[in-house]
């Protein structure tokens, strides 16, 4: 009969599950997010668009290599936002948190226009991006990887 009673007490000590994530929350969260983010490039505040990036995240943008770390995103970031036509706006159509709540993707379309080198003249681009996020120790999300995909084909060979 104590071996029974132990069993039963030991069962009492088994942790409670997890809390269910709540996805509809972490989406509002994300799409929150990347409204923030589009009003700090209006801005060009780089310090506020580096705080969407961790430490050792990826930004991959069309025709040029991936910079990896906060060092070569933050040039990049602060090389395009000195740029007197520079604006960007992305929003995305799609989010998707995984089962545990611990990463999550943002994927929509995008509009970059920035000048052109030679001319000056303003360019606009467009395609579509991908951001993974990770959940980060305080609850907030901060992108890992981040690429855009161009519409624009490249110009042809000469």
């Amino acid at each position: 009969m104590g071996g029974l009673l132990l069993m039963a007490l030991a069962g009492c000590n088994t942790p409670p599950p997890a809390p269910a994530v709540d996805v509809a929350a972490e989406t509002g969260k994300l799409h929150d997010l990347e409204a923030a983010w589009v009003k700090e490039a209006a801005a060009k505040d780089v310090d506020k668009i580096m705080s969407h990036y961790t430490d050792d995240a990826t930004l991959g943008v069309s025709g040029m290599p991936a910079m990896k770390g906060r060092d070569a995103i933050r040039a990049a970031w602060a090389g395009m936002v000195s740029d007197p036509n520079f604006k960007l706006d992305f929003s995305a159509q799609r989010v998707e948190v995984s089962a545990d709540g611990g990463t999550a993707y943002t994927r929509g379309p995008y509009q970059l226009t920035v000048s052109n080198p030679k001319t000056k003249k303003s360019v606009t681009d467009k395609g579509n991006y991908l951001t993974v996020f990770k959940k980060q120790a305080d609850g907030n999300w901060k992108a890992v990887e981040d690429f855009t995909a161009s519409e624009i084909p490249p110009p042809a060979p000469r």
